[in-house]
């Protein structure tokens, strides 16, 4: 009889713990300013990344991801809400605060007893909500020994790379979290994020390689009036101090990455950098060969700076194996958007042209996604909350404006998207870029630029994908246009963006 009474207890022990497991793991992983041009998945033939790779041949890539508003803090609000910018109340990084006390997914997760953790970048202010446990870099936090505001709302300043520091603080949570309960965690890197500044042990990781110029790069923007006012030109706008460490080294201790350095980091830094400028000096380059040794430079920096990224990545997925989290975690990874290599002449982001506008997008989900999908369906990044939450078995609040992605990996119930719409608001900011609002369908896109420029512009992506030629002033093309504006009001109506509405 006690030998069945036990055997009884074992078996309602082990079922309780099946049960227990049965609502996944969660890890998001957000990079910032990673171009989906810059991974290996996604077509890249000259670099390496192993990890993101991994993740997209263990479950699924998506080759039509895309974000609401092409900024860091907007993005991550909308990641949260699952809400456009208008909805969540955060716009920009220049006028908007985010109110931590609005529902999100993390909120809902915590109430159905997830544990939860945002760890690195989250660029919404210094006191997260719903969430066990944070430590966050100060706004965009620094590469070198970074500070991080902790749950008790004081600055540490911890010594090593950004990188791999938010990384070593993730598996410190998740090695002390209560294993009795799910978790979902937040891993935010501050990578890449402008001046592209590498983890020592990556400098020179990529410098052998000579990147092809895009064929767009000399742009000169004819018929696209926002376009030619930007300020993010590669040959004219970005700095060969700030950006591309051309500074002096008097320059540098004073204003520059290494006032934050220990030695041996700084040892390191001039050994790379210092021998690099003095050639620079030397050949006194202008012109159009300049404009092509800056983008090189930018190149090597930004590809240099992602590596120890994707490195990291891989480290989690490396963790989640030797710990047996592995067949019960779903992993996201995303950028907070996409991001110009030399495209259009440009660095950085902003407008719905795609480099920007479209983001790298994997996720693997053991027995519900098949290793190797690869997904030609719009997405969004305010997918991403009623998605985790319906894998959480959680209900999903009417307020979330996205839709869960996990139809789409059936047959019988995908209903995809036939157009998507995006709100870009900061006014001149950093880069002299005009708010902007539009929808892309599967072949156009149609862009309505105010306040500091005013008009249209239309794209046939399929006769013109690298959005060259504004053909919205053509006569033939006025049925088309009325057309998209419908759809476009369409969107408007369903999201609830008054503001755009008003200006149709």
């Amino acid at each position: 009889m006690k030998k069945l009474v036990a055997f009884l207890f074992y078996c309602f022990y082990c079922v309780n713990g099946l049960f227990a497991q049965e609502k996944p793991n969660i890890v998001v992983i957000i990079s910032d300013d990673q171009a989906f041009q810059a991974i290996g998945a996604y077509g890249n033939k000259l670099i390496k990344t192993p990890g993101i790779d991994r993740i997209a041949k263990e479950g699924a890539i998506f080759q039509k991801a895309y974000v609401t508003n092409s900024l860091c803090g907007p993005s991550r609000a909308s990641l949260l809400t699952g809400q456009y910018s208008h909805m969540n109340g955060f716009k920009d990084n220049t006028h908007s605060v985010f109110n931590h006390d609005r529902d999100s997914f993390a909120k809902r997760l915590q109430a159905a007893g997830y544990q939860t953790a945002w760890v690195g970048k989250q660029h919404l202010g210094n006191k997260p909500q719903s969430f066990d446990y944070y430590s966050i870099l100060p706004g965009q936090g620094q590469y070198y020994n970074p500070d991080f505001i902790g749950m008790d709302g004081k600055m540490e300043r911890v010594e090593g790379y950004v990188t791999n520091i938010i990384t070593q603080k993730s598996e410190k949570w998740l090695d002390q979290r209560d294993r009795n309960k799910p978790f979902c965690i937040v891993i935010g890197h501050k990578a890449t994020h402008r001046s592209w500044a590498p983890d020592t042990a990556d400098f020179g990781k990529y410098d052998h390689i000579k990147f092809p110029i895009p064929a767009n790069f000399y742009d000169t923007y004819k018929t696209r009036i926002a376009a030619s006012q930007q300020t993010m030109s590669v040959s004219k706008d970005m700095t060969l101090g700030y950006d591309l460490k051309m500074n002096t080294p008097e320059q540098e201790l004073k204003d520059g990455l290494l006032k934050r350095m220990n030695a041996a980091q700084k040892t390191a830094w001039k050994k790379y950098y210092d021998p690099i400028r003095a050639k620079f000096i030397k050949e006194n380059l202008t012109g159009k060969a300049l404009a092509e040794w800056k983008y090189q430079r930018y190149m090597s920096d930004y590809m240099n700076t992602a590596a120890s990224l994707d490195r990291n990545i891989n480290e989690v997925l490396n963790y989640l194996d030797k710990n047996n989290l592995t067949k019960n975690t779903i992993v996201i990874y995303l950028s907070d958007q996409g991001f110009y290599l030399g495209e259009h002449g440009w660095f950085d982001k902003r407008f719905m042209y795609e480099e920007s506008f479209r983001t790298p997008f994997v996720m693997r989900y053991p027995g519900v996604i098949k290793p190797g999908t690869v997904n030609n369906d719009f997405v969004m990044n305010i997918d991403i909350a009623p998605t985790l939450l319906k894998a959480a078995g959680v209900a999903v609040p009417s307020t979330v404006q996205g839709e869960s992605i996990l139809p789409l990996f059936n047959a019988k119930t995908a209903k995809p998207r036939e157009a998507i719409y995006y709100h870009y608001y900061e006014d001149r900011g950093e880069h002299n870029v005009s708010p902007q609002f539009g929808i892309k369908t599967a072949r156009y896109k149609l862009i309505r630029y105010y306040d500091q420029v005013s008009g249209w512009e239309l794209f046939d992506l399929k006769k013109d994908p690298k959005e060259m030629e504004n053909i919205y002033e053509k006569q033939e093309n006025r049925g088309l246009i009325s057309t998209l504006k419908k759809q476009l009001a369409t969107l408007i109506d369903k999201y609830k963006d008054d503001e755009a509405k008003a200006l149709l």
